[in-house]
């Protein structure tokens, strides 16, 4: 059975869209994996609770503990790696990992970003997305490297950015679709790896 873990900063939507989506598909029988571990750096994490109420392990690292990103990076592998994780998920888990946490995990390490990658990585897309007058918006999933908000684009999900958008109405339809993107595009990555596991 592949494990998964996910990371989380805030409230864990995705996060939740995610666990939601391995039970209603049955991830378990039919990829082979499931989700088992919620971790975040906030101990006031809303997605917390609800991930414990679901039976998920869950931990809390706080980044203010450590006084280098390489310490709080190798302190929180060290919790991932009890799990022994097939994928470690970023599910609006606000820290930037330094280049040896993601080397660690090459190949295994997805984000969701809000923006249509390879425009506007980093923070305020949706301000920055109305400004630029795109017609379009969206959210990415990705692999993620050391550089930010680059690496593989394993999907994308498109909305339009309507003329009298603000940040948070578009962020709110932004949203709506990484909540079907997210879960569809892992399900997709579970299944080509059961393929190729039953051809090895």
């Amino acid at each position: 059975m592949k494990n998964i873990v996910i990371l989380i900063s805030g409230g864990g939507s995705n996060m939740k869209a995610l666990v939601g989506a391995a039970q209603r598909e049955n991830w378990a029988q039919r990829h082979g994996a499931r989700i088992v571990a919620v971790i975040s750096n906030k101990a006031d994490s809303a997605g917390l609770a609800w991930a414990q109420a679901q039976g998920l392990a869950t931990a809390v690292l706080s980044h203010r503990d450590f006084a280098t990103r390489e310490a709080f990076d190798a302190q929180l592998a060290q919790l991932i790696d009890q799990h022994e994780p097939a994928l470690v998920l970023l599910a609006g888990f606000m820290r930037i990992l330094t280049p040896g946490f993601v080397a660690r995990y090459e190949g295994r390490l997805i984000n969701i970003h809000p923006s249509l990658l390879p425009a506007f990585t980093g923070l305020n897309t949706h301000q920055r997305a109305i400004e630029a007058g795109c017609a379009f918006a969206g959210a990415t999933v990705h692999r993620v490297t050391a550089e930010l908000d680059h690496g593989e684009i394993l999907g994308q999900a498109v909305v339009p950015v309507l003329p009298a958008d603000r940040p948070e109405q578009l962020a709110a339809r932004v949203l709506s679709q990484e909540h079907q993107l997210y879960p569809a595009v892992v399900a997709r990555l579970l299944a080509r790896q059961a393929q190729a596991d039953a051809l090895s």
